[in-house]
């Protein structure tokens, strides 16, 4: 894909968080297993989703197309597509927070299940259903080697995301990262390349863009002046084109983990020179975008080539 004719105008691009603007990213998307609860008066699972991804609830008999349907879809989904057992659910748009849409679902043996569609949480614990394998019959061959994958799933992640950060904390990135979050910039091979002030109604923001040999780095200053909750960082992505299929791999370090009314946090982060490549050999620009806890664009920074030094 092309670099955005935004990334070729400048070195330095800031965008506002606003309701309008919405991330484009690799989702955390999930395959669980669910049991259903046995007593028809407890309370309807949830089943996450989001705009553009297709979730399949996968059920133990055949569905009955008939008598399965979602309250309240038209002009929010496409029409569901039911057949064999499965049930097929895709957004057109993103849910509005706290919506939440009846689904109810019949089995061609007249067992009948109740779930609320909601979109996902912006919590840390939030994910997208990929896949939701329903289960009536909890002690069943398929539902008990259903639960063992999920098991084993979270085991190979954990192990996977412990082992990255030991690898992180032994870069020579992520080390810059805390050196710059701390603010010991003179400790680092960095040079402030750009500078750039902004604020709007909830937070002060300072953007320091850096060149150095081989490398590039960016450093965001944030002071958090709305009377409220604490702002919490719920993501970061480095593209090519604000996209999930340009995305590059960074070290980024925090000198807090939330920021409370009234106090300041930095967000560091360092950028080797092969996340500026192309597949050609050929260096472009790249976006970095950070997202808030609400799940609104907090900042973009664009990143040229030439913050690179040899």
């Amino acid at each position: 894909m092309r670099a955005l004719p935004l990334l070729r105008c400048g070195l330095l691009l800031v965008l506002i968080a606003s309701p309008a603007l919405a991330r484009d990213e690799a989702e955390k998307l999930t395959i669980r297993t669910l049991k259903m609860p046995a007593h028809p008066g407890q309370a309807a699972p949830s089943i996450y989703v989001s705009w553009q991804v297709a979730t399949t609830l996968r059920f133990e008999a055949e569905v009955d197309p008939t008598k399965t349907r979602l309250l309240a879809w038209e002009g929010r989904f496409e029409p569901l597509l039911v057949g064999s057992k499965k049930v097929v659910i895709e957004p057109l748009r993103g849910l509005d927070s706290g919506e939440a849409l009846p689904l109810l679902v019949t089995l061609v043996d007249e067992t009948e299940f109740t779930f609320l569609v909601k979109p996902k949480s912006h919590e840390d614990w939030g994910w997208i259903d990929y896949q939701v394998n329903v289960f009536k019959n909890t002690d069943s061959y398929n539902a008990v080697l259903s639960s063992l994958y999920d098991s084993l799933n979270r085991e190979r992640k954990l192990s996977e995301e412990n082992e990255r950060f030991k690898k992180e904390e032994n870069s020579v990135d992520h080390a810059f990262a805390t050196l710059l979050a701390n603010g010991q910039v003179k400790k680092t091979p960095f040079r402030r390349a750009k500078f750039w002030r902004s604020k709007n109604e909830d937070m002060d923001m300072i953007v320091e863009v850096f060149s150095g040999p081989d490398k590039a780095a960016v450093v965001i200053h944030l002071t958090n002046t709305l009377y409220g909750a604490p702002w919490k960082l719920d993501g970061a992505y480095l593209t090519r084109d604000f996209t999930s299929y340009t995305a590059r791999l960074f070290a980024l370090r925090m000198n807090r983990s939330e920021i409370v009314p009234g106090q300041s946090g930095k967000i560091a982060v360092v950028v080797d020179k092969s996340a500026f490549e192309t597949e050609n050999g050929r260096l472009t620009a790249l976006a970095l975008q950070l997202f808030r806890g609400d799940g609104r664009l907090q900042v973009a920074v664009a990143m040229d080539h030439t913050l690179i030094r040899q």
